[in-house]
């Protein structure tokens, strides 16, 4: 991320209600230096909000005089500074890595922690890297020995997620009970998937600070998740005792920022902010999410700051069953009951079959189309595409109509699928306008291209209709195709929409 983007995700954080920000690690290059400096010097120091609080602004050294300079440097700034210095405590690490004996990584632990009060930071915390595969007397020494040095929280990595969420448990029970004079901070990572498990059992352990991070993101395969952490506390508060003062309002906001900024798309069935959070297909379900939200919803999507294109969260595709089809139809204004919807949902579920999910527009050609299938009114033949350096982009496409008649144009554009689409038009010749055009493809030479299209009928053509918007999607090897394809797509649904019209208003 650059500095500006890190900026936006620290001031986000703040609007969370964070304790305290990691800024990052200012000795890795200029550009995180100079982030961390910027945090330290704006969120560090102001509200972001009337009667906002200021959060901690923490920095990571590894247990070195230079990396803690420098860090001191960039934190300094902050109202609340914090240097997180650290060094490995494992077996495994100290002979493979720092190649160092217990007594060295015990001397260097204690004079870095003093090194950094002496500069001046009051807040210095101390991580015992791999203290998940520590020897647990060693680990007891090197704690109370980094907090009689000045330590004000000891942080418990378990930092190759091997630990069992008992195991961690019993580890920072294990650490309290042995240790004294320093808040007890949980690290857990999610190779194996426990991360927020075994946060969760620190925290009930003792723990009382919760390092996470938005999304989970982290090394190799993540960090424990703020947003699952969090709203596993909020929603299972009694059981834990616990609390936190997060804003849970900002976690979607703040999912969405670092997703875009890092490049690291969620995964769709990710707890609380994947786009299958809150979405119900089982036909089981959606009758009792009709019925009662909270059937199979124990958090509330607004808790979170999610909008949901409909309010029930239902997704009509092949598990679907009537009573959600049935909702679906009252809120496009069809109230249909009795052997016409018995009609209606047997060609639902024949088409449902092949199809993953239904829009809008699938239903209302659904509705008004006497077969029971989205009628294909103009698929592609053939296509041909000219493009260089040298003179503009030429497309011809070949179409054939659902009655067979087939019809070619040739057109130019600003680009290739600019011509293509134009091409397309001049047989159709149905007004519509783009709304969105997108496209992305797997990795790798072979990769198959995915574009998806969004388009609405011109204003001029069918009154009030220009806000009715159809989507299209086209898959291929070739982009030209796979979005001629998705335009097509999106036209055919839109045609027939236009065709049902015209017949409505004659009758």
């Amino acid at each position: 991320m650059t500095t500006e983007q890190k900026l936006d995700v620290a001031r986000l954080l703040a609007h969370l209600g964070v304790d305290i920000i990691e800024a990052g690690f200012p000795c890795s290059s200029p550009e995180s230096f100079n982030a961390a400096k910027a945090i330290a010097i704006e969120v560090g120091c102001h509200p972001v909000m009337a009667g906002g609080h200021v959060p901690v602004i923490g920095v990571v050294a590894r247990s070195n005089k230079k990396d803690i300079d420098i860090a001191w440097d960039a934190v300094k700034h902050a109202c609340y500074p914090r240097i997180n210095t650290f060094i490995a405590t494992s077996d495994i690490h100290m002979k493979h890595k720092l190649r160092m004996s217990k007594e060295v990584v015990v001397k260097t632990a204690v004079e870095m922690v003093a090194y950094a009060r002496s500069l001046g930071c009051n807040d210095v915390a101390f991580a015992a890297e791999d203290a998940g595969r520590s020897d647990r007397e060693f680990l007891h020494h090197v704690l109370n020995e980094v907090i009689k040095a000045g330590a004000t929280t000891i942080i418990i990595p378990d930092t190759v997620g091997y630990n069992m969420p008992s195991e961690y448990a019993n580890l920072i029970a294990d650490i309290k009970l042995n240790t004294s004079g320093a808040i007890i901070a949980t690290h857990c990572h999610n190779d194996l998937g426990f991360a927020t498990a075994n946060t969760l059992a620190g925290a009930e352990a003792g723990a009382r600070q919760l390092e996470v991070t938005i999304n989970g993101i982290g090394e190799r395969a993540g960090n424990a998740a703020l947003e699952e952490v969090v709203m596993a506390i909020k929603c299972r508060r009694q059981l834990l005792g616990l609390h936190t003062g997060i804003d849970t309002k900002y976690i979607v906001a703040a999912s969405k920022m670092v997703a875009e900024f890092t490049g690291l798309n969620v995964q769709p069935h990710k707890a609380i902010v994947g786009v299958n959070a809150f979405a119900h297909e089982s036909g089981i379900h959606q009758d009792g999410v009709l019925k009662y939200r909270g059937t199979y919803e124990i958090i509330s999507p607004e808790d979170i700051g999610l909008s949901r294109s409909n309010e029930s969260g239902i997704v009509l595709g092949k598990l679907s069953g009537r009573h959600a089809l049935k909702a679906r139809l009252l809120k496009l204004g069809h109230d249909v009951n009795g052997k016409e919807l018995d009609d209606i949902f047997a060609r639902f579920k024949e088409i449902a079959g092949t199809k993953k999910n239904f829009s809008d527009d699938d239903i209302e050609a659904l509705v008004g189309n006497e077969n029971g299938h989205l009628k294909t009114i103009w698929s592609l033949v053939d296509i041909q595409v000219i493009h260089g350096t040298i003179g503009f982009p030429t497309v011809t496409v070949k179409l054939i109509s659902f009655d067979g008649d087939e019809k070619i144009s040739c057109s130019t554009g600003e680009g290739v699928v600019d011509a293509a689409f134009k091409a397309v038009n001049n047989i159709v010749e149905v007004p519509v306008i783009l709304k969105e055009y997108t496209n992305s493809a797997m990795e790798g030479i072979n990769a198959l291209a995915s574009t998806h299209v969004v388009i609405c009928l011109d204003s001029n053509d069918i009154k009030d209709q220009n806000d009715h918007t159809f989507s299209g999607i086209g898959t291929g090897k070739d982009i030209t195709v796979a979005s001629v394809q998705a335009y097509l797509n999106a036209l055919n649904k839109a045609i027939s929409l236009k065709n049902l019209s015209a017949k409505t208003t004659r009758a």
